[in-house]
């Protein structure tokens, strides 16, 4: 079987589950789209390694990159194989230089490694033939990746507009929410901070 580049294109909230989010996986070259329902940890994970954030201590999948790098482990790609029940089924191809191994991967956990290994992701026409969607082709309109931009209701800001607050309000509440380690907070307070620079 041939297999499909894919691209992270958007992470945002899930419109069908409430306290998931979705990541969008985008076609390379093509006009179908992914969308894949995944927790909110993993969500974070992503998202802080799109956005290129160094936590204080690591994350759970910075600490699995930091071991495969220890052990000269390079993560080559992920593919996502496999589509049942809704649930989609990814595998990590590891090699080192005496061996190529593939490793099952829940596919949130395969996607936030691959933001960090910056390596390709896969999947086959079949996976996108029944879960993908088909985007329109605009004429003369490049394709560009979108920002991530999430916003996750969070301790005393719960629900606030950042619009209301100032620049110097939404600086505290940056360092707030960095100290706490919410990081898609994080981004959405740093979005709207440089939307008025």
């Amino acid at each position: 079987m041939k297999k499909i580049e894919l691209e992270i294109v958007a992470l945002s909230h899930s419109i069908t589950q409430t306290h998931s989010y979705a990541v969008v996986l985008g076609e390379v070259n093509g006009l179908r789209r992914l969308p894949i329902v995944i927790g909110g940890f993993e969500a974070q994970a992503i998202a802080v390694a799109l956005e290129k954030m160094q936590p204080s201590r690591p994350l759970t999948h910075d600490l699995m990159k930091n071991f495969m790098n220890a052990f000269n482990v390079e993560l080559q790609e992920i593919i996502i194989n496999d589509l049942q029940e809704g649930i989609f089924y990814s595998k990590l191809v590891c090699f080192t230089e005496h061996d190529t191994v593939e490793i099952d991967s829940r596919t949130s956990d395969a996607l936030a490694l691959a933001v960090r290994f910056n390596c390709p992701i896969y999947t086959f026409d079949h996976i996108l033939e029944s879960a993908g969607i088909l985007m329109e082709d605009t004429p003369g309109k490049k394709k560009k990746t979108e920002t991530v931009s999430i916003e996750e209701p969070t301790g005393s800001h719960a629900g606030e507009d950042l619009s209301l607050l100032s620049i110097d309000e939404l600086q505290h509440l940056l360092n707030d929410v960095l100290e706490h380690e919410d990081y898609l907070r994080a981004i959405a307070i740093r979005d709207e901070i440089n939307k008025r620079k």
